[in-house]
């Protein structure tokens, strides 16, 4: 651990780039970056150019377009900055500019990084553009404090979160563009993340034969078929509270039903209907045995005069702690604690992230970053989202002191 002087030499540093880094920040939510569409090679580019301004250099990785559009987006270019201070290990540190549509409801312009009150507002400002600031102005303190540090800080700024991260963190470390030895992802609250939920998205189309209104009893009703088949995977999640995660924060596995269409007037018995389904996978689950049973049930429950099949978008696999995480923790919660002046906890989280895919690579990961209490209070995903910039400033803090404690032991 670096000494009481050289902290507050980093304290002073920190509280010195306040008006810079709101600046910095006000200006990354006031460039749009909805996923969908995915258009997000203009705000990149934005990022890239404030962060120049405050004299990192820059490395534009654009996702070739075949690729970018197989992952349904139209562009995507992901940001790294690298600092070497020595000989040591690398620590990654990720945040996602692209965000969720505004929706309606707003009682500020979702685009306007507002100030009331202390709390700044707009679509992505808590996710997680805020992070863009926290690790940019943490890394630039370290910089600038010429501390004796050992080992190298990267920023990996992607574009992808919202589709699933695979042409984001996956993809930097697929090409080979980055091996960390840490990684730090964007959190959204005080917490100190160690763990969080997978997620299994299955599209559901089941088929039966039109007729008219007048006589269903000529047709394949694919709509009642379906109801069938919903009723079957309902009654299963009922059963999924009497399982709760053992790590705290997580809760129960869920399903939820987010998209139906289908049908062809309302004179006709529906001869199709396509649903999409949502299944959050806890720690202590096997992702295949989960769809493995989800599979098993929609057949069970599947009329036999039907046609159904069943297609996987996506599978996110759950973060699990693991030893390797320790020193991570323990740098960010010492941190976080001469910060905040309490324990922060370290927990889960019943969510999936990009985190993951740092995992999923062999490189212990954990998410902190700028947040209030929790996510709810963030309005995260929903109208108004917000994030009190003091909180933006301490968790600058927080980070800086963590890296300094992490490279500070390899010197």
């Amino acid at each position: 651990m670096i000494d009481k002087n050289l902290r507050a030499s980093l304290h002073t540093l920190v509280d010195a780039s306040r008006d810079a880094r709101e600046r910095f920040l006000a200006e990354l939510v006031k460039t749009p970056s909805d996923n969908p569409p995915g258009y997000c090679a203009v705000f990149a580019e934005r990022a890239a150019i404030l962060l120049e301004g405050e004299g990192f250099t820059v490395e534009r990785h654009i996702v070739p377009e075949d690729v970018t559009r197989a992952n349904g987006m139209i562009s995507a270019t992901n940001l790294i900055v690298r600092h070497r201070f020595g000989d040591g290990p690398t620590i990654a540190l990720n945040a996602h500019g692209d965000v969720v549509p505004p929706g309606g409801g707003w009682t500020a312009d979702p685009y306007g990084a507002t100030i009331r009150d202390g709390w700044m507002y707009g679509r992505g400002v808590a996710v997680s553009k805020s992070d863009f600031a926290t690790y940019a102005f943490a890394l630039k303190a370290l910089i600038d404090s010429g501390l004796p540090l050992a080992g190298t800080v990267e920023l990996h700024f992607t574009m992808d979160e919202e589709a699933g991260g695979e042409i984001g963190p996956r993809w930097l470390l697929a090409q080979g563009l980055s091996k960390p030895a840490y990684a730090i992802c964007a959190g959204f609250s005080y917490a100190v993340v160690g763990a969080h939920n997978g997620c299994l998205h299955l599209e559901v189309v089941v088929e039966g034969r039109s007729a008219h209104a007048a006589d269903p009893s000529t047709g394949i009703d694919a709509l009642k078929g379906s109801v069938d088949i919903l009723n079957a995977l309902y009654a299963l999640r009922d059963g999924y509270h009497q399982h709760p995660s053992k790590v705290p924060g997580i809760g129960t596995p869920n399903l939820n039903v987010g998209l139906i269409s289908g049908g062809i007037n309302t004179n006709v018995v529906p001869d199709s209907i396509r649903f999409t389904l949502d299944r959050r996978i806890v720690p202590e689950e096997n992702p295949a045995q989960v769809e493995a049973e989800l599979r098993a049930c929609i057949a069970r429950a599947a009329a036999p005069d039907l046609r159904v099949s069943v297609r996987k978008i996506l599978l996110a696999s759950p973060l699990t702690s693991t030893p390797g995480q320790a020193p991570l923790l323990a740098a960010i919660q010492s941190a976080a604690r001469e910060i905040f002046g309490e324990d922060i906890p370290a927990t889960g989280v019943p969510l999936y992230t990009d985190a993951r895919h740092y995992a999923e690579a062999g490189v212990p990961v954990v998410l902190y970053g700028a947040g209030p209490r929790s996510i709810l209070e963030a309005n995260a995903h929903r109208a108004d989202e917000r994030l009190p910039l003091a909180d933006l400033h301490r968790a600058t803090e927080v980070i800086a002191l963590a890296l300094a404690d992490l490279l500070g032991k390899a010197h």
